[in-house]
């Protein structure tokens, strides 16, 4: 079996690290390159960086700040946010982004996952969605622009589609979940993951390692990302690993 995956995340606006409640209420969370330096001593398998505020503010990514970041990290690194060509891919990369992220311009463009994937290979590119639940349903509709689009798309068919197109891996938010540490939204991980054959990493919601135990037991989910949990001083990655070798999740030592 192959080791699963703890993720923290750095959502940057203006050159810091940020958290909300739903995509909303954002609260300075400290500075990207330094938690991020932390979090690869730690332990942490891999890290996101996602610049939140690029597309609603119809600009690119902070390339200087991601090359910095990836000075100081050891562990596979993803960048997101404004990605909008295989120009801006390609400058990610050569920054020192593993890998890239993309949300709103790949379902404003499906063709981008293709052609990101056919030159740089799908294990560079991560297709991101922002769910959030139809009321009173069962099922979930995509959101664009750090959350302020609903695109009127199902979760669940675009899933499919962005794998069929060549994206290695789907980095899965659940909008309703997002910042509350209430506990990961098992059902939507689940219907995913279930159903695409690319590794899935779970969002939204992580508030104590009973959450990270339950995803990992209840779902397929191959990785999970943490956000507040770690920002706040919750709990540190050693920590969290410690506990789920404790508790027989497989995964890698800090």
């Amino acid at each position: 079996m192959v080791a699963l995956r703890l993720i923290p995340c750095l959502d940057v606006a203006n050159g810091r690290v940020v958290k909300g409640v739903n995509f909303v209420g954002l609260r300075d969370a400290g500075d990207p390159v330094e938690l991020a330096s932390r979090y690869s001593v730690a332990g942490a398998d891999e890290l996101v960086f996602l610049d939140i505020a690029a597309t609603h503010e119809g600009r690119e990514t902070l390339v200087e700040l991601v090359r910095r970041t990836a000075e100081v990290v050891t562990i596979p690194f993803t960048v997101g946010g404004g990605i909008g060509s295989l120009e801006g891919i390609t400058e990610l990369l050569r920054a020192g982004a593993d890998k890239v992220s993309l949300n709103s311009s790949a379902v404003r463009n499906p063709n981008l996952l293709k052609e990101g994937a056919d030159r740089f290979g799908s294990q560079c590119i991560v297709i991101a969605i922002d769910a959030r639940r139809k009321e009173k349903e069962s099922n979930w509709e995509v959101y664009v622009k750090g959350g302020r689009e609903n695109t009127g798309i199902d979760v669940l068919g675009w899933a499919k589609k962005a794998a069929d197109l060549g994206a290695g891996e789907i980095l899965l938010t659940s909008m309703d979940g997002d910042g509350t540490q209430n506990g990961y939204d098992l059902e939507l991980t689940q219907n995913i993951a279930e159903s695409v054959q690319i590794p899935v990493i779970a969002s939204g919601g992580a508030g104590s390692i009973d959450h990270i135990v339950e995803l990992f037991k209840k779902t397929k989910a191959s990785a999970a990302l943490l956000a507040s949990l770690l920002h706040d001083g919750v709990l540190t990655i050693e920590e969290i690993k410690s506990e789920l070798i404790d508790r027989a999740i497989e995964i890698r030592p800090s």
